[in-house]
């Protein structure tokens, strides 16, 4: 009986001691928990206050924060994973728990798989037995942990002849070393250098007053090295005055191709937000605007990275990444095109494209006025400061991806179409009298108007060269709904169009009908609510040039090689004489009403639009744009649309005139 009692014990000795070693290890395995969560959180000063007092002893809870912080902020971790990774092991007083980190970094996803973590009881709590270890398993005292960042190389944009447009080079740093530069004449050398720079002499006294390291260099701006503003600056390292060289954007076009290349800037919280797992950081790079935002993927460059443990000469490497360059992209754009168009805008407010028939290459997109995107990489004169606040910020506006009404340039459609349906013969004539005209009363008060009341009969030709609202309203209504909107449909307008450059979405209509008849007729002309872009126009008339047919436009001709057609039969080959008469006659021939538009030695076809703004037939208060398109239907070598906003009580859709006229003159004789 007596040994029972003993072996009855002993079992409950047993169960009890297994018991509190499991309670133990429970417990321990909670502590784990709990300092994981900290550390995934980023709450250091919490897993601090879980420290052995031994721990606390080597480090102080300062110390522990910051290395803590100052690493995993440098190596750019997040999303960190934390999980236990093997068998617990209990030895004397100490339960030790291996587990695997994971994480995002600089130098991509790292695993380490090798951490231990040893937990104590004291005070009756579980605490953690802390070296260096616990930040990474090969670290031991006094190692330093280092990034390692090799920046790649974003990728050029180039013109068609390969001539640069955007590519990475080195800028100049113009700033003040101030142990040398408060030496002596200090307010001269500040005004000295504001007046140089154009910029205010209150922004380098601030960061004068705001430094306490004379040692320390101040950098005021970053310009271009051919920047003539430097040449007075150089060589004055004696008077405090230093020019440094640092990485940076460069562009070559100048305004002309502000709007169309854009910049980069450096990312904002919200767009490291959005492309959180693309690999960019707070110091990263990003394109803001134009083809350096919309190709943002393809020329931005990923950066080599690597984490590595210093340990006196050793390198020991935690994590790395091998980067690569952005890619370049050509476009179809011929810069010395580009150039002159924006030139004959000069400072108007209006957007032009220019497309080759033949190849739908887009040889020039210009938004005016625009600016120079160095602006954007370098720094803001106080000039350009006050010219923006003058032009209430115009260059904000990107334009030539805008839709406008077509205004008479619609015209050539509308012709295309009725020739096609047989609601035109070119020559037969419609006997159309008086400045307006109306279908029946059930119109009430509206009534088509036109500019001049030439001789009757009116034929295809005179219309198009007197622009004849009526006879082109009266055309739609004869067409109908249904077909003047199939032919419309046809030229590519109200159709989806694939192109490298989002542009707002063409429309024949708001709701893409033309069943009410004031409607249609109102786009028969060119105004109602059809609504175009430059490049929908200049497409258009291209294919008076490329035998009806209207090319897939191109212009970022690295990724888009082939020419391939998007509308063919856009006009029937047999209907291409009569129009291209028509439409050159109103350029070229006697009595021609743009005879403003005529290129000395080559024949152009073409035509003016003015479209009106404003809220009804009786509004004297709205504004007016100009249009005028050029195609030259012999050599096929471009089809140059622009239009020039706010152009009412000064010459009309004529501003617009010389101004192609004399791109296209330029052009053709090149």
């Amino acid at each position: 009986m007596k040994n029972k009692k003993l072996i009855l014990i002993s079992l409950l000795l047993s169960f009890m001691l297994l018991i509190s070693g499991c309670s133990k290890l429970n417990k321990a395995e909670k502590a784990f928990e709990t300092f994981s969560q900290k550390w995934t959180q980023n709450d250091y000063t919490g897993m601090y206050q879980m420290l052995t007092n031994d721990s606390k002893a080597i480090i102080s809870e300062e110390d522990f924060t910051t290395r803590y912080t100052n690493i995993f902020s440098a190596i750019e971790a997040n999303n960190l994973l934390i999980e236990i990774n093997g068998d617990k092991v209990k030895e004397d007083d100490t339960i030790t728990i291996p587990f695997k980190l994971s994480m995002n970094t600089i130098a991509g996803d790292v695993n380490i798989s090798d951490y231990k973590l040893n937990i104590i009881k004291e005070d009756k709590e579980f605490k953690i037995k802390w070296d260096e270890s616990l930040i990474f398993p090969q670290m031991t005292k006094d190692d330093k942990v280092r990034v390692n960042v090799i920046p790649s190389k974003r990728g050029s944009i180039l013109d068609k002849d390969a001539n640069l447009l955007a590519n990475d080079g080195i800028l100049n740093t113009v700033g003040i070393y101030p142990a040398k530069f408060n030496l002596s004449n200090i307010d001269a050398k500040i005004a000295e250098i504001a007046t140089t720079l154009d910029i205010s002499e209150e922004n380098i006294k601030t960061k004068l007053d705001a430094n306490t390291n004379p040692e320390h260099f101040i950098p005021l701006v970053d310009i271009l090295p051919t920047d003539s503003k430097l040449n007075s600056l150089r060589g004055r390292a004696e008077d405090g005055i230093l020019i440094k060289e640092k990485a940076g954007r460069i562009y070559t076009g100048g305004e002309a191709f502000g709007r169309l290349i854009g910049y980069i800037g450096s990312i904002t919280a919200e767009e490291l937000e959005n492309n959180k797992d693309n690999g960019y950081n707070d110091t990263s790079l990003i394109g803001k605007a134009g083809l350096e935002q919309v190709y943002e993927d393809t020329l931005r460059g990923k950066d080599s990275a690597e984490i590595y443990i210093e340990r006196g000469e050793e390198k020991i490497t935690i994590a790395k990444k091998d980067g690569e360059d952005g890619n370049d992209i050509k476009l179809s754009i011929d810069s010395a095109l580009q150039s002159k168009i924006y030139s004959e805008m000069n400072g108007e407010k209006g957007a032009a494209t220019a497309v080759n028939p033949k190849t739908g290459e887009v040889l020039a997109m210009v938004s005016a006025p625009s600016f120079d995107s160095n602006v954007f990489t370098t720094y803001v004169t106080k000039t350009q400061k006050s010219k923006w606040e003058e032009t209430n910020n115009a260059d904000e506006i990107n334009r030539f991806n805008k839709t406008y009404s077509p205004g008479s340039t619609m015209k050539l459609l509308t012709s295309s179409i009725g020739l096609e349906n047989k609601i035109i013969d070119s020559n037969a004539t419609r006997d159309i009298k008086g400045l307006s005209w109306q279908k029946d009363s059930s119109w009430g008060d509206f009534k088509i108007t036109r500019v001049t009341d030439p001789v009757s009969p009116v034929n295809l030709k005179d219309a198009v060269n007197h622009s004849d609202n009526i006879y082109f309203g009266q055309v739609a209504l004869e067409l109908g709904n249904n077909k003047f909107i199939q032919g419309i449909k046809k030229f590519g307008i109200g159709e989806e169009l694939k192109f490298e450059y989002p542009m707002e979405e063409s429309q024949i209509s708001n709701d893409g009908d033309l069943g009410r008849e004031i409607l249609l007729a109102d786009t028969g002309y060119g105004q109602g609510e059809i609504m175009v872009t430059p490049l929908n126009v200049a497409l258009s008339y291209s294919a008076l040039a490329n035998n009806g047919d209207i090319m897939q436009p191109r212009l970022v001709i690295s990724e888009n090689s082939e020419s391939n057609i998007w509308k063919q039969s856009a006009i029937l080959k047999d209907d291409l004489p009569a129009l291209i008469n028509s439409f050159t006659a109103l350029i070229n021939d006697s009595g021609a009403t743009i005879s403003d538009g005529v290129v000395p030695g080559h024949r152009v076809a073409g035509k003016t639009g003015t479209a009106e703004i404003k809220k009804s037939q009786d509004d004297v208060n709205g504004t007016e744009n100009g249009w005028f398109v050029s195609v030259d239907p012999d050599t096929a070598k471009i089809s140059l649309a622009m239009i020039i906003e706010d152009v009412k009580d000064r010459g009309h859709s004529h501003v617009t005139v010389p101004k192609v006229r004399n791109v296209m003159e330029y052009y053709l004789n090149k």
